[in-house]
């Protein structure tokens, strides 16, 4: 355990659920691994040799295990969740109680031992390319009209393009679109992603 998670777990509605998953991820005899607790993104995350296999996390409505290459694994038992459509890696297993958690321990601890397994054979999810994604039209009016924006845009890393499409993409509105768009191409032009 790592001191400096604690309060994640000291907090919410969701005590007693995250106490317990921490308990399994953990259990490292068991899965056949020593996993390493640390603070990633605001929430304990375990790694494997430095490299990132699992976190705990949670929402409004249940808390979770995100298995950060879920989308490679095997899955029998069809437990595995997308959190959304555009998640591409990904893969959640959800919970409401902390009966669910104990109920099905023994399968957790098999699939974070599989995706320790799926790490080190080094596997990689075949990401989309950013040409795959759908350009709005209300962004590429303004590509077109500013070839100083296009370049900028292209001069961003695939991560930081990928994320302007979807977020721009999202609205459902061609006038919500069109804001969004005005609103970062300045941050596009010096440089930075969505959320820098």
């Amino acid at each position: 355990m790592n001191a400096k998670v604690d309060f994640y777990f000291n907090k919410g509605k969701w005590q007693k659920e995250l106490e317990q998953l921490r308990m399994i991820v953990l259990d490292s005899p068991a899965i056949g691994y020593q996993l390493s607790e640390d603070l990633k993104w605001g929430v304990p995350c375990y790694t494997y040799q430095t490299r990132n296999i699992v976190l705990i996390h949670v929402f409004k409505e249940y808390c979770a295990i995100l298995f950060f290459k879920g989308a490679l694994m095997k899955d029998p038992d069809e437990i595995l969740i997308q959190q959304t459509e555009n998640v591409q890696s990904a893969r959640q297993i959800r919970f409401t109680n902390v009966q669910e958690i104990v109920e099905m321990e023994h399968l957790l601890k098999a699939y974070i031992h599989e995706a320790v397994e799926v790490e080190k054979a080094g596997v990689k999810v075949d990401y989309k390319k950013t040409k795959d994604f759908d350009i709005p039209d209300e962004f590429q009016t303004r590509l077109d009209a500013m070839p100083v924006l296009k370049k900028a845009f292209e001069s961003l890393t695939p991560g930081r393009q990928r994320g302007y499409l979807f977020y721009f993409s999202q609205a459902k509105q061609s006038k919500t679109r069109e804001a969004r768009v005005e609103k970062y191409i300045p941050q596009i032009l010096n440089g930075k992603g969505l959320e820098d």
